[in-house]
Parts: structure tokens; sequence; C-alpha cells
């Protein structure tokens, strides 16, 4: 039997991400695992990483290094 009920999942053709600029944990301190990936892109790219980086700040960061060292494509 057919269940009438409206397919609630998300579309998954659209982008379910948030701007990290409206997180409501986005201010505070990057979590480890972001601090560690950000090592490792900071590496590959040749940069220095701040030490003292949101949340929301280490996520757009991680975006840009990822362009930068084709990670994440």
């Amino acid at each position: 039997m057919a269940d009438d009920t409206e397919n609630t999942a998300p579309d998954p053709t659209q982008n379910a991400e948030k701007d990290p600029e409206t997180w409501v944990t986005g201010d505070e301190p990057m979590t480890g695992p972001q601090k560690s990936y950000l090592e490792t892109l900071a590496r590959e790219a040749g940069q220095e990483l701040p030490g003292d980086l949101t949340k929301a700040k280490a996520s757009e960061m991680i975006d840009e290094l990822q362009q930068k060292t084709g990670r994440g494509q």
C-alpha cells in the first residue's frame, strides 16, 4: 500500500550549506578537526595559519585554501 504523505526529504540538488556568517556557533573557536585540516592546507599552500580563527572564519579559510591547493574538487 502506497504512503500518501508528502516526501519531506531534502532535495539533493539544492545546496543545504549555510553561509558561515549566519552560523549560531560561528563565533566560537575553530574545532580540532578544522585546525588540523587547515594546518595541512596551509602547509600545502605555503601560507601561515592564524591561531585564533572562529569556526566561521576557519570554514571560509578552508574553502579558500581548497581552491588554491586543488583539494575538495
